[in-house]
């Protein structure tokens, strides 16, 4: 079973070490944490004026709903704001900015009541990133905009750490994903019909951990840790950002969380850029991982079931 470790004061290596062995940490915001949520807060703002962002989806029609995420992401995405206030909320966390590589800070929506829940704003089913083509040395920074309750938080299910799910990502390559169906994501109403990795057995969802930090409070977790979206009931939108690291010695020496059960191809690893000045992760380190998780695979094989 995961521990969690609230406001902890480890390093960066022990951190990284403790996190690719399944632990989960909580942050109280930081100065950078606390901008970064503001900045997220008022483009939401402007974006679904005159209404509040977490009620808009009781004003407007669906499609309305859609169209204004499909404008507003991308801008939060590529904002040169972001790409100032990440490397400074990592600093102050202890992470050394020289080694560290982040990739683009996501806005994520989750409505409530199943008013949509695809696409654009896609309710997650119990999933690894690994699944995703992310690399075992992933982890993943996640800051609630609002404030959440257990309503509409997200879900780990650290009982499948190291217990392997039968699972489609053999399907699944990010380059393919990256070059037709990620575009597609606002036309996805109703029914979202891109290929995404699932699980092909009943998953223990039971007991799962719901963290709650405060807006701009950030959650740490592995790529390779299993997690969900809880289904909204709350009758306001989780609006919440996330982004992801990776640190170099660690890409060099394949460090990472063990591959249980992750079957995909292609790599997430051109996504990521250094703290200090932007620049790519150099291609030798990259090379690795270009066919996908150069790790082996220590659980089951693929197609065989752990019997849950």
């Amino acid at each position: 079973m995961s521990v969690v470790h609230y406001q902890s004061h480890l390093g960066d290596g022990e951190r990284r070490a403790r996190l690719y062995d399944g632990d989960l940490f909580v942050y109280q915001p930081t100065a950078s944490s606390r901008a970064l949520v503001e900045f997220a807060a008022g483009m939401l703002r402007e974006a679904f004026a005159p209404f509040d962002p977490q009620l808009a989806h009781l004003e407007l029609p669906v499609e309305r709903f859609a169209q204004i995420l499909a404008a507003l992401k991308p801008a939060f995405i590529h904002h040169p704001e972001c790409k100032r206030l990440l490397p400074a909320l990592l600093g102050e966390l202890g992470c050394v900015l020289e080694q560290t590589y982040f990739d683009v800070p996501r806005l994520r929506s989750v409505t409530s009541g199943g008013y949509l829940t695809t696409g654009i704003a896609y309710d997650f089913h119990p999933h690894r990133d690994t699944w995703y083509s992310a690399p075992f040395c992933q982890l993943n920074w996640w800051l609630p905009v609002y404030p959440l309750t257990a309503e509409n938080s997200m879900a780990f299910h650290p009982q499948h750490w190291s217990r392997p799910l039968r699972n489609s990502s053999a399907q699944y390559n990010y380059q393919e994903w990256s070059r037709v169906s990620r575009y597609r994501a606002a036309e996805q109403i109703g029914k979202d019909t891109r290929p995404q990795p699932r699980a092909l057995e009943p998953v223990r969802t039971e007991p799962r951990i719901r963290l709650l930090p405060p807006p701009g409070g950030i959650a740490v977790f592995s790529g390779a840790q299993l997690h969900s979206t809880v289904p909204n009931t709350s009758g306001r939108t989780r609006f919440s950002i996330d982004f992801r690291t990776v640190n170099l010695g660690d890409v060099a020496a394949q460090r990472g969380a063990p591959n249980i059960d992750s079957y995909c191809t292609g790599t997430a690893m051109q996504d990521y850029l250094r703290c200090t000045d932007l620049r790519q992760l150099p291609p030798e380190a990259a090379a690795a991982y270009e066919a996908g998780p150069p790790q082996p695979i220590v659980g089951f094989l693929a197609g065989e079931s752990d019997g849950c």
